[in-house]
């Protein structure tokens, strides 16, 4: 019979991400008044990119060529991107962004002798709580909008919306993660990181204003090789419009993106450490 202390020991990943989580929210209490002054911050933004939607909509009745966007659909469309955005900035920018100084200063080695999974320590370790706020405005914009379409959602839809807005978020994490791993050849890259914002832009759009001579060359870009578009567009598409057998193709293509991007960045990040070498060596 094998002992009990010859077993291997196997981290308890979700209570070490509770830590996290709390050591985040014990960071952030202590200094009150900036947390506060951040949630103002993201919460203004938040208000005054909804403002311009709201102030749009005046001159016209729908975004998009044929069937295209009404008031409370883009609404929904803005909701869910802000969703998937605060998740994003709340749990991964903050340990993104600080991998390279990881890198920089050697103290990525201490990460390497952890006897837990090292993308999950640099991906996690940080929580920025301020972000969250954004995460309730864009409910409350959801919940709003939902009320006041003329399509009601099916019960089919509100279960598959969370499961695509968690793809969305695994997307651009995806992204995100492969951007930081190249920290490792190119030793600083925020350059790089600039480029992740310009291209998760395409994502704040639907796809129906993506025509033309330039638009449709980056729908099929953004869409079918760096499947930034679907992140938001097949969750919103969900709730603020009636599913159509056109759509079910898209909705598809998502899930096999995201497991491609996951497995993808996982195997970039893999090799960047097999690349990296401590400060001291």
């Amino acid at each position: 019979m094998t002992s009990t202390a010859a077993r291997p020991i196997r981290p308890r990943y979700f209570r070490i991400f509770l830590t996290f989580v709390r050591n985040s929210l014990v960071r952030a209490m202590t200094f009150r008044a900036n947390f506060l002054l951040e949630c103002v911050t993201s919460l203004s933004w938040a208000c005054m990119n909804l403002g311009f939607f709201i102030l749009l909509y005046q001159y016209t009745p729908s975004i998009g060529r044929g069937n295209g966007w009404s008031q409370y659909q883009f609404f929904v469309f803005i909701a869910t991107m802000q969703i998937i955005n605060s998740i994003v900035q709340a749990f991964f920018m903050p340990n993104t962004e600080e991998f390279s100084e990881l890198v920089r200063t050697g103290s990525l080695d201490f990460a390497l002798l952890k006897p837990i999974d090292t993308q999950f320590l640099v991906s996690l370790a940080k929580m920025e709580w301020s972000e969250l706020a954004n995460f309730v405005f864009a409910s409350v914009v959801l919940g709003y909008s939902l009320m006041h379409l003329d399509y009601v959602p099916s019960i089919v839809e509100f279960v598959l919306y969370p499961f695509y807005v968690i793809c969305g978020v695994a997307l651009l994490y995806s992204v995100m993660i492969t951007l930081a791993a190249t920290t490792v050849w190119l030793g600083r890259n925020q350059s790089i990181y600039e480029f992740w914002f310009y291209i998760t832009n395409f994502s704040r759009y639907p796809l129906e204003i993506y025509h033309g001579p330039w638009g449709t060359p980056l729908q099929i870009v953004f869409t079918y090789i760096v499947p930034i578009m679907v992140v938001v567009n097949v969750p919103a598409r969900l709730l603020a419009k009636p599913l159509e057998a056109d759509q079910w193709p898209l909705a598809a293509f998502a899930l096999v993106a995201t497991a491609a991007a996951l497995a993808g960045s996982r195997w970039l990040f893999s090799r960047a450490l097999d690349g990296y070498r401590s400060a001291s060596s």
